[in-house]
């Protein structure tokens, strides 16, 4: 038992930040303007990864607010029907829950329209955070949405301290929305002010363009974002699979080959699957050979992803992840 009177379990996945509602058009290829419809799409890449994990038999926790509100509710229940605890959902009064407007493009691609201003996301206080449950969590994962404003901001910095100070690992996946943020300048600035403190990093190709100024997608343009603290940096290239870097190694991975519809947490999928299996055996960290195994099994999960609209219906099982390995 923790000191704190909460029984840590070791195996439990917090994730933080925003849940919304993505509005996707019922028709592919065509502007916002020009759709003749929308459905709605539970989404938010926190949201996700914790879906993600509990949809391949892991332990997961979200750790966010919504408004109290139809559409919130609805949120909530989806995450506990897919086996995520609500322990850390708050709601709050005032503010509606975030709203996207998404429109795929023909190539699967997606374009984003924001209602937040602000959301209820916006609004978690650092006092209001369950703190026993971020200490009980041994991987604790976030984004950077969240570090957009005020309040949430703090309560984002908070809960990062008091899970590395209880142990956790901290993963970080930035998911630049860049409508979000006030400049790319801003952006980059806010994404990189809490670079230093994750142990595990993952990007995707366009991210580190992004992020290191560099129109080169290779290993060096990636090593600008190493540090030395970390244990895994993560680069994912959509099709082209993955690469890795660590303390001892680095190295690819290749994707596999479906027929893409919509790439709607294809990385949410990627995250989950790698953090589930790191909780399992934390050593494959220092296992290239065991690294390669769970990054092919993180991208088969991506890759499923892929081959339906929307991000949580398409979330794989095990099974799912395993079939399209084994029939690769």
């Amino acid at each position: 038992m923790a000191a704190n009177g909460v029984v840590s379990d070791k195996s439990l996945i917090v994730s933080f930040g925003e849940m919304l509602i993505d509005f996707v058009p019922t028709v592919s290829g065509v502007s916002l303007a020009e759709a003749p419809g929308f459905l709605k799409a539970p989404g938010g890449a926190p949201a996700n990864v914790a879906i993600a994990v509990a949809r391949l038999g892991g332990k997961a926790s979200f750790v966010g607010k919504l408004g109290d509100d139809e559409f919130g509710h609805m949120l909530a229940d989806i995450l506990k029907q897919n086996g995520v605890s609500g322990d850390g959902i708050l709601f709050d009064q005032g503010a509606r829950t975030a709203l996207a407007f998404v429109t795929l493009r023909a190539d699967g691609e997606r374009e984003f329209m924001f209602y937040r201003n602000p959301s209820a996301d916006m609004l978690l206080k650092p006092e209001e955070l369950n703190l026993d449950l971020i200490r009980s969590s041994k991987v604790f994962h976030y984004g950077s949405i969240s570090l957009i404003v005020e309040p949430c901001r703090s309560a984002h910095l908070k809960a990062m301290e008091v899970a590395k100070g209880a142990g956790a690992l901290l993963s970080y996946d930035p998911n630049l929305r860049l409508p979000l943020w006030p400049s790319a300048d801003e952006a980059r600035k806010q994404i990189l002010s809490i670079w230093d403190k994750a142990d595990i990093v993952k990007v995707s190709d366009v991210e580190l363009e992004f992020l290191t100024g560099s129109n080169k997608v290779d290993d060096e343009t990636a090593m600008k974002l190493w540090r030395p603290n970390f244990t895994l940096l993560l680069v994912t290239l959509g099709e082209k699979g993955s690469r890795y870097y660590t303390k001892n190694f680095r190295g690819a991975v290749d994707a596999f080959h479906v027929n893409t519809v919509d790439t709607t947490g294809a990385g949410d999928s990627f995250v989950g699957a790698l953090l589930c299996k790191i909780v399992e055996n934390p050593t494959i960290l220092e296992d290239e050979a065991k690294l390669r195994e769970v990054l092919k099994f993180a991208n088969a999960c991506g890759a499923i992803t892929t081959t339906k609209k929307g991000a949580i219906p398409a979330l794989p099982t095990e099974a799912d992840a395993l079939a399209l390995i084994n029939g690769a």
